[in-house]
């Protein structure tokens, strides 16, 4: 492990020599993670993408790119755009990333599942704003607005998200 691995621990998500309290998916850490458990998957996963709101933000980062209205999230495996972002109209099974609240103002996509999707095995592992603490995820990991935006200011591209089985 290095300084720059994000690494959740049973007390938060350690980074940079600091800790941040997060939550995760309500289906607790597991290794055999299927799509619709709300588990977080154990594993190395790779940050790969960064995805923001610009009508609430600026660009957090120069490889930030914005999340446009009627982007969405395949989240159907029986389709062949599964665990990809996708645009509306969209006829299939998928979650909005532009949304009402303030969930996916900011978003850090992982390589979990993707580029080339294992159809059930899960899709999108985001680590972005959570509801309030405690409340958990759908499997992604969530943070406070300005943890994550701390986060987002250190991090870069394929930079690893550790999570072990706690």
């Amino acid at each position: 492990m290095t300084p720059d691995d994000l690494v959740l621990t049973k007390r938060g998500l350690r980074f940079r020599g600091r800790m941040f309290p997060c939550t995760i998916g309500k289906g607790g850490i597991r290794a055999d993670k299927r799509e619709g458990d709300g588990a977080t998957p154990v594993g190395v996963h790779r940050i790969v993408g960064l995805l923001y709101r610009p009508d609430r933000m600026a660009r957090p980062a120069d490889w930030g790119v914005p999340i446009r209205p009627g982007d969405l999230w395949s989240d159907d495996m029986r389709d062949q755009d599964y665990n990809l972002m996708v645009r509306a109209p969209y006829p299939h099974s998928h979650e909005a990333l532009r949304r009402a609240d303030p969930l996916y103002d900011i978003v850090l996509v992982t390589d979990w599942n993707w580029p080339y999707a294992e159809r059930g095995r899960g899709s999108a592992i985001f680590l972005h704003q959570w509801r309030r603490p405690g409340y958990p995820t759908e499997g992604c990991i969530a943070f406070r607005r300005n943890h994550l935006r701390w986060i987002v200011s250190k991090i870069r591209y394929e930079s690893r998200v550790i999570v072990p089985q706690l």
